[in-house]
């Protein structure tokens, strides 16, 4: 019952020598049970004491940044369990991390040269190879045209053609030189960068192009893309400049080529020994790259974690107030009560390794400031905290509903659930994943597997909770089963003739546990569950109730509230219990008798007439005063509930602070008395009618409640009666109506569809949907009767909690 009341905290103050002060905030985050205060909230970053350690922390970070971003390049993960470097502290780690950067980024920018120079060569080499095979083929073309013209006879032709002749021997021939420009350009630019050639150089110019097979890394971009090799014949120099300009505008890579065939030959011999070369260093630059990043994987967990402590330390230093004169540093905070000896231990082991001749002060300090709320919890009892945390955190010292929801929730799961044949599918799932949490939680899920593993205990109580009322429902995928023996009731002859007209009889005992198997199946199948479930959801809502009220009890007497027993807990039990703890009386009784009375008339008539006679609706002797009884007791507890608190708390008040005007003499022994006394003084004025206002609607959401969450609790009855009817559907509609064709294809197809429909529908989506209501009911219909939920969780320093987001 650790859980029931949060733990004992205290404030206290510690006194810090200055030269102790690291490695104590040190320990006390391994400890991980202090809560630091932040006496310096109105300073700005800038004018922090270790404002600087906390930049150069910052700027590691940086480094390891850039280390990982480089790690991820190159395909190398850093190692989860990282070797520590014993004696490695910040200065060092800072002197080490700077050198290895330099080097890092120096090995960067020469083989982003080299890797520069190398895509320029192998480009260099495409133009020579496709733009060598151009003016090949040219010139063996040009050669076997000039053989065809030698060999051809002279022969007689038009008479245009003397002319043309005649113009050729008398005017000679003028050989014009061409210029080319080479190189090469994406092939997505390649038409537009042609259609602009044309139009700038009004057709004077020729254009070839080659395409390129594969990729080509782009020199100056670094990706990968197809590119074609071109050429282009012009004349005149200012056709040059303007196709240069327009191989600058397309990002068109320009390279030298000579027409000489020994040139070309030299120049593509150069070129290939300058590739190989630059392979060689290039590999080795890379290998010595990857050897670096290595040793970096090999310490960068180490060196982030440390970072991540070093920063999480001077971010608390810089929360605490510094004594320059008595070089000592003063922080406050919360602790539990039970881990003071343990604080005080470490602290002095701290001060001890420092050779301080003065040892940390520990002093408490008395405040009227609410403290934290801490629960120890562990890693079955978190998740079912998380529930409730989830609502609002639960006030210092108040009654924690998580206790009580770890039977009650997964149990209210399983009453809209029950079937324990979905129960040992969830049992199977969660089973694994506690069998195998250390190795699950050491990767990275997804978010729905994250929710699903941080909430494997829940479901296991489900599972198991499920099992339980599926055995009570006697529903196996819909199926009923003869476990606990022979069913109570059997045919009237061997014929079984009446079976479905007259009925069946009793020819056994009652059937020991759960639901008999005869009630599936039959005409009177679902009024009877229905009455069932019915009745057994008003039971467990009530109940419930009931429970939260107690609590409430429990609250008032812990905290010395008398008012909120007296006149709180007392009417509301006595209001909810004459209504609806009477009807769950007559449910009871009903049961008990097998009385043919009708609640619904009951109940009705309780408040339309109370004073007529019951008839064959009375189920027990002297009924009618009872409920005339109850009846009053429900209107006296309204006024009960809603007058006597504001004026009582009035009246306290006023005694409390009548004596206001005469200040009390203190010798000044006691300065903290003092100080409480001051500070006790500063009250608020009472306002009345805010808190009559207050009573009155907390008054009208209980007699309204009392009535709504009664009703919402009837969705234990829907929930279950949907999941059995779906789980029924499925089995009748797909399963036996695939068995009855007798074919293996359509077996196979109904059984996989059977599968699909009930791990989709109903272990997934069902359950969900109970989850979501189960939770609804705790925080609303149970909660709201005694939890304020208004506190404040305590945040301890510790290096456990370190996220991802205080390193890299």
């Amino acid at each position: 019952m650790d859980l029931l009341r949060s733990e004992p905290m205290q404030l206290v103050q510690l006194i810090i020598p200055i030269e102790a002060a690291h490695r104590s905030i040190s320990y006390l985050g391994d400890l991980g049970l202090f809560q630091f205060k932040d006496l310096n909230e109105n300073k700005s970053p800038f004018q922090q004491t270790y404002a600087s350690q906390v930049k150069r922390c910052g700027e590691m970070t940086r480094t390891l940044r850039l280390f990982k971003e480089q790690m991820m390049k190159a395909g190398i993960s850093p190692p989860t369990r990282s070797t520590k470097d014993s004696g490695l502290d910040l200065e060092k780690l800072e002197v080490k991390l700077k050198e290895l950067e330099a080097e890092l980024l120096e090995i960067n920018a020469n083989n982003e040269k080299l890797q520069h120079t190398y895509n320029e060569l192998v480009e260099y080499k495409l133009v020579l190879e496709k733009v060598g095979e151009f003016f090949s083929s040219a010139q063996n073309n040009a050669v076997a045209r000039q053989r065809e013209l030698e060999v051809q006879p002279i022969v007689e032709t038009s008479i245009d053609s003397p002319l043309l002749m005649e113009q050729d021997a008398t005017c000679p021939i003028k050989h014009i030189k061409l210029g080319f420009i080479s190189g090469l350009v994406s092939r997505e630019k390649s038409i537009p960068f042609e259609r602009i050639l044309f139009r700038a150089t009004r057709g004077n110019v020729f254009l070839k192009q080659a395409i390129v097979d594969h990729h080509v890394q782009d020199p100056l971009s670094g990706d990968k893309v197809h590119k074609n090799v071109f050429v282009i014949f012009y004349s005149g120099e200012r056709v040059k400049s303007k196709i240069i300009k327009i191989c600058d505008a397309f990002g068109a890579n320009r390279y030298p080529f000579s027409d000489e065939l020994g040139k070309q030959f030299q120049m593509m011999t150069e070129v290939s020994g300058r590739i190989a070369e630059l392979k060689t260093t290039i590999d080795a630059g890379l290998l010595h790259r990857s050897t670096l990043l290595q040793k970096i994987g090999y310490q960068f967990e180490s060196w982030n974690l440390l970072l991540k402590k070093e920063k999480s330390i001077y971010r608390i230093l810089n929360m605490l107030n510094i004594n320059v004169t008595k070089k000592c540093l003063l922080a406050e905070g919360w602790c539990p009560i039970s881990a003071a000896r343990q604080i005080q231990k470490v602290l002095l082991q701290a001060t001890m390794e420092c050779n301080s001749q003065v040892g940390t002060i520990f002093q408490v300090l008395q405040t009227k400031e609410l403290p934290p709320t801490y629960f120890y919890t562990n890693n079955f009892t978190c998740s079912f905290q998380e529930i409730v945390d989830a609502y609002g955190i639960a006030k210092y010292q108040e009654a924690n509903p998580g206790v009580y929801t770890i039977i009650t929730f997964p149990f209210l799961f399983a009453v809209m659930f029950g079937d324990w044949g979905h129960g040992i599918c969830l049992l199977l799932v969660t089973l694994y994943f506690i069998i195998n949490e250390k190795k699950i939680s050491s990767q990275k899920l997804g978010d729905i597997l994250e929710m699903v593993f941080g909430g494997r205990y829940i479901i296991m109580m489900m599972a198991l909770f499920s099992i339980y009322t599926g055995l009570i429902y006697n529903e196996f995928f819909s199926i009923p089963f003869e476990l606990f023996g022979p069913t109570a009731y059997g045919c009237r002859d061997p014929s079984c003739r009446d079976s479905t007209t007259i009925g069946l009889i009793k020819v056994r005992d009652t059937y020991p546990f759960g639901v008999d198997p005869k009630w599936h199946g039959t005409r009177s199948e679902l009024p009877f569950l229905n009455s069932l479930k019915m009745k057994m959801s008003i039971l467990l809502g009530v109940s419930q109730m009931n429970l939260g009220i107690i609590l409430s009890y429990y609250n008032a007497k812990y905290f010395g509230n008398n008012i909120n027993i007296w006149h709180q807990f007392v009417p509301q039990m006595i209001f909810l219990n004459s209504l609806f703890g009477y009807l769950s009386l007559l449910i009871i009784v009903k049961w008990c008798t097998g009385s043919q009375a009708d609640l619904y008339h009951v109940m009705i008539y309780m408040f339309l007439s109370p004073t007529d006679d019951l008839g064959e609706n009375q189920l027990f002797v002297g009924q009618k005063f009872f409920q005339v009884t109850l009846l009053l007791l429900a209107l006296i507890a309204v006024p009960w509930m809603l007058l006597p608190k504001p004026f009582l708390l009035k009246k306290q008040h006023e005694e409390r602070h009548k004596g206001q005007s005469y200040s009390l003499l203190y010798s000044g022994e006691d300065p903290l008395e003092s100080e409480s006394h001051s500070i006790h003084l500063d009250h608020k004025e009472f306002e009345f009618s805010e808190i009559f206002v207050h009573q009155l609607i907390h008054t009208i959401e209980f007699v309204l409640g009392a009535v709504s969450n009664t009703a919402s609790y009837l969705r234990l009855w829907a929930l279950s009666l949907a999941h059995s009817e779906l789980s029924s559907v499925f089995y009748d509609k797909v399963l036996l109506l695939a068995w009855g064709y007798n074919n293996t294809i359509v077996l196979i197809v109904g059984i996989i569809v059977f599968i699909c429909a009930t791990v989709g529908v109903l272990l997934v989506m069902e359950s969900l949907s109970a989850f979501l209501h189960a939770l609804r009911l705790h925080w609303v219909e149970f909660q709201n009767k005694f939890y304020e939920g208004d506190g404040y969780k305590f945040s301890p320093f510790s290096f456990t909690s370190l996220t991802d987001e205080d390193g890299i």
